[in-house]
């Protein structure tokens, strides 16, 4: 069964309360006739890492909100939820998700980032992250027991704080901390969370050197997308992404 507006692929996405990256970067990357239908993952927990903590354990509960729709793929588009929770509960909660939706495809942002970076081969990557504190201490060992060598690592700062220290980071900030990355010493690149705005700085430098540039919100849309469309999310498809002329038109961006 296809929709009007979605007749290749529809996404369910779950999104953080206050996220206002997720949706808009969906809007930009979503391919010709895909679409996305979204809802808001909701905790009373005062601190960030304690919200993060509980969107996990609510996942279930979120992905039913899809109901009947007829989506082909349901991502938790949200990245500091892994690192806090670790391998073992996201993936059974996955799997549950994925058991109870009578099969369908589920995936974490960071998740569909380790999905890219096997795609590609990487072990060696480097890291642009947007945290403090807590889940940037726990960002790196995330990635080292996915089985990750992380090489390098940079911060984007200038976040205003006028509402959330990571949403209100501007695009320019990834752009000055990937700058700072090694050229080609690396396997791939990633920028952290779901919500830095990371597709300006994408556009601009799909790779630096050599190396591939991604980041969680872009490889959840790719991953999502593909597998809800039942087509092959793999090392082609993730280059021709990055490269991708339909997404750079609607950021009034040149073509790669």
């Amino acid at each position: 069964m296809t929709v009007e507006y979605a007749s290749r692929a529809l996404v369910g996405v779950l999104t953080p309360q206050a996220n206002t990256t997720v949706e808009p970067e969906y809007a930009i990357l979503a391919p010709r006739d895909c679409a996305w239908i979204n809802a808001r993952m909701l905790s009373p927990c005062s601190t960030i890492e304690e919200r993060l903590v509980d969107y996990w354990g609510e996942a279930p509960r979120f992905a039913r909100q899809f109901a009947n729709a007829p989506i082909g793929s349901i991502a938790f588009a949200c990245t500091g939820t892994s690192y806090l929770v670790g391998l073992e509960a996201e993936d059974r909660v996955l799997a549950q998700v994925t058991r109870e939706s009578g099969g369908l495809p589920a995936m974490s942002a960071a998740t569909s980032v380790v999905h890219a970076l096997k795609s590609l081969g990487a072990k060696k990557i480097g890291l642009v992250s947007p945290y403090m504190g807590a889940l940037d201490d726990a960002c790196a060992p995330y990635w080292r027991a996915r089985g990750f060598e992380v090489a390098a690592k940079s911060n984007a700062t200038g976040a205003t704080h006028e509402f959330h220290p990571i949403y209100s980071l501007p695009s320019g900030s990834a752009q000055y901390a990937l700058d700072q990355m090694p050229d080609d010493e690396l396997d791939a690149i990633v920028m952290l969370g779901t919500g830095m705005p990371t597709l300006a700085p994408i556009a601009r430098t799909p790779y630096k050197g050599r190396t591939p540039v991604l980041s969680c919100m872009f490889c959840v849309v790719w991953m999502s997308m593909l597998l809800a469309a039942r087509e092959e999310a793999d090392r082609d498809s993730l280059h021709g992404w990055l490269k991708g002329a339909w997404w750079r038109e609607r950021m009034g961006l040149p073509r790669a």
